[in-house]
C-alpha cells in the first residue's frame, strides 16, 4: 500500500473565531481533538500539523503530536506542499484535513483516502454529502459540487447547481435531492499536489474562490464519494460553545 499520510493545516488567525484552534474550553485545544479524531483513522501512518504559529506548534508537541512549521501561504494546501516537499518524500498520498473539525468521521477519512487506490487515473480525491436542507442550498458558504456517473467532479460552485428549472426546490430536497454539498477534505497524490501548489491561481478560482477549480482547470480527475454524515466545522463563538456542550455531554 501507498504511505498515506495526513496533514492539519493550521494558522492562529481567524477573523470571526480569534484563536479558535488554541481554545480549550473542554480541556484540551480545539486542535487536539481534530489530531485524535483523525489518528483514529486506519488509514493513516501518522497525523501531523502544518503550521506558521509557534504557538500551535508548541500545544502540539505538548499534547505528544508532530508538529513542523511553515513560511506564510495564501492556502492550507500550499502549508501542506512546502512540508511534504522538504520533510516526508515517503508520502504518496497527502490527505488533507481541516483543523476546525474536531468531529471529523475517521471512516470518511478512510474513504477518502482508499478512492486513490481504487481509481489509479485519479489525481486527487474529496468527499461530498447530500444537501437537504434549505438554507444549505441557498448559502454561498456553503460549496456545491456537480459529478458524473462515475464519481468524477465536473463542477464546484457556491451556486446551487444543477440548477433546478421546472421541478419544486423543496419537494427534491425532502425526497430525491439531486445537490451534493462539498466537504472540504482532499486526498492529493504526491506529485500531483507539488505541481498544482506551483501553479498560480487560475481564473475560475479566484471567480469563485474554490482552489479545486485550479485542478479541474488544468484537466485533472477528481474523484469523489458520497458520505452520509459530515463533520461540523467550527467557525464562530456560537459554534464551539455547541461543541463543547457536545463534549461535555458525552463525558457526562
Amino acid at each position: 500500500m501507498p504511505a498515506t499520510l495526513g496533514f492539519i493545516p493550521a494558522r492562529l488567525a481567524s477573523t470571526r473565531l480569534p484563536r479558535k484552534l488554541l481554545l480549550n474550553e473542554t480541556g484540551k485545544p480545539l486542535i487536539e481533538h481534530t489530531w485524535q479524531s483523525a489518528r483514529q483513522s486506519q488509514s493513516l501512518a501518522d497525523v501531523i500539523v502544518a503550521t506558521d504559529s509557534l504557538e500551535i506548534a508548541s500545544a502540539v508537541r505538548q499534547f505528544g503530536g508532530r508538529a513542523e512549521m511553515t513560511g506564510e501561504h495564501p492556502s492550507g494546501t500550499d502549508r501542506i506542499a512546502e512540508v511534504v516537499a522538504r520533510s516526508f518524500p515517503q508520502a504518496e498520498i497527502v490527505v488533507n484535513i481541516q483543523g476546525d473539525e474536531p468531529e471529523i468521521d475517521p471512516q470518511n477519512i478512510d474513504v477518502l483516502a482508499g478512492l486513490l487506490a481504487k481509481y489509479p487515473q485519479a489525481d486527487m480525491a474529496t468527499l461530498a454529502t447530500p444537501i437537504t436542507a434549505r438554507h444549505q442550498w441557498e448559502s454561498p458558504a456553503c460549496t456545491k459540487v456537480v459529478c458524473a456517473e462515475d464519481g468524477r467532479a465536473l463542477y464546484f460552485s457556491r451556486c446551487p447547481i444543477p440548477f433546478c428549472r421546472d421541478r419544486d426546490v423543496d419537494d427534491l430536497l425532502a425526497h430525491e435531492a439531486p445537490w451534493l454539498l462539498h466537504l472540504g477534505v482532499y486526498a492529493y497524490r504526491r506529485d500531483f499536489l507539488l505541481g498544482l501548489t506551483r501553479r498560480p491561481p487560475s481564473r475560475l478560482e479566484q471567480l469563485e474562490k474554490l482552489e479545486q477549480l485550479r485542478a479541474l482547470e488544468v484537466g485533472a480527475t477528481i474523484q469523489v464519494a458520497i458520505v452520509e454524515h459530515h463533520a461540523v466545522g467550527i467557525d464562530t463563538p456560537e459554534d464551539y460553545a455547541r461543541f463543547v456542550s457536545r463534549v461535555r455531554a458525552a463525558a457526562a
